[in-house]
């Protein structure tokens, strides 16, 4: 059996949890617990520790989805979700006041896990925001001199998160995606 490992990260209400639920073929294991900062502005609840979810593939692969939470206090978890990871789905929110803050945060916190792998980026609530664009999104990367795939996601869709989870494993491995 071959077990592969990604991770999902990005700030609070993203969609992190939602798009591990819409992929996982198991019901998905969750943190969450009542928001008690600003985060329970956005969301009443918000995850503390994880969230985790399988996806089977053919045969007896597995890819293990692992969410992390999206507050900085919990980002001690960020490194040991990311220990063995294959690579990283980082989801944004278009609707937050500077998605691209959220970005260059995230990418810069990721940035050795990054180095190491490889990442893909889903914007989320682009209905609700169209502004930014995915071109705005790669004119931020081209900043810092990074060339990734940018998608606009809804997380609750599993087609639009299995698009991202085939275009990481592509990048990964170009025999890996098909």
């Amino acid at each position: 059996m071959s077990n592969y490992k990604i991770i999902f990260t990005g700030p609070v209400g993203a969609g992190k949890s939602t798009a591990i639920a819409a992929l996982s073929d198991v019901p998905p294991v969750t943190t969450d617990e009542q928001a008690s900062d600003m985060t329970k502005d956005l969301k009443p609840t918000t995850t503390v520790a994880m969230d985790y979810g399988v996806m089977k593939l053919d045969g007896d692969e597995r890819i293990h989805l692992y969410g992390t939470p999206g507050q900085e206090r919990f980002n001690f978890m960020w490194d040991i979700l990311s220990e063995g990871g294959l690579g990283l789905v980082m989801l944004l929110d278009n609707t937050r006041t500077d998605p691209f803050q959220d970005l260059h945060f995230f990418m810069s916190s990721f940035k050795d896990f990054i180095d190491r792998t490889k990442v893909v980026i889903g914007v989320t609530r682009m209905d609700l925001a169209s502004h930014p664009r995915i071109d705005d999104y790669h004119t931020q990367l081209q900043k810092i001199n990074l060339k990734v795939p940018v998608f606009s996601v809804d997380a609750r869709q599993r087609d639009d998160v299995s698009i991202m989870v085939q275009a990481l494993l592509y990048s990964l491995d170009p025999g890996l995606g098909g």
